[in-house]
């Protein structure tokens, strides 16, 4: 299972990412985001884009492995946290 520190950074960053339009709260962050605890408000009924491991199962399965897939997941969480870092 995929370790999230539930920093909310992924949340906070949708801004122009097409698959999150509907989603955004018009700065950038993700309406369903609870900004006072960086918890989702929709957490048991997210979109499947929202889940890493269900994102693996159902697409990246057969082209990489559990393990690598949650590295580059977790490279770009660090990365999102650097974002916030520079603002």
């Amino acid at each position: 299972m995929f370790n999230c520190d539930k920093c909310g950074s992924c949340c906070r960053n949708i801004a122009g990412i097409k698959l999150f339009s509907d989603m955004d709260d018009g700065m950038g962050v993700c309406k369903f985001l609870d900004q006072s605890n960086n918890l989702c408000k929709i957490y048991n009924s997210r979109p499947i884009f929202c889940n890493v491991d269900e994102m693996y199962k159902k697409y990246f399965k057969n082209l990489m492995p559990l393990e690598e897939f949650y590295n580059l997941n977790y490279m770009a969480c660090e990365k999102l946290k650097e974002l916030k870092k520079l603002k």
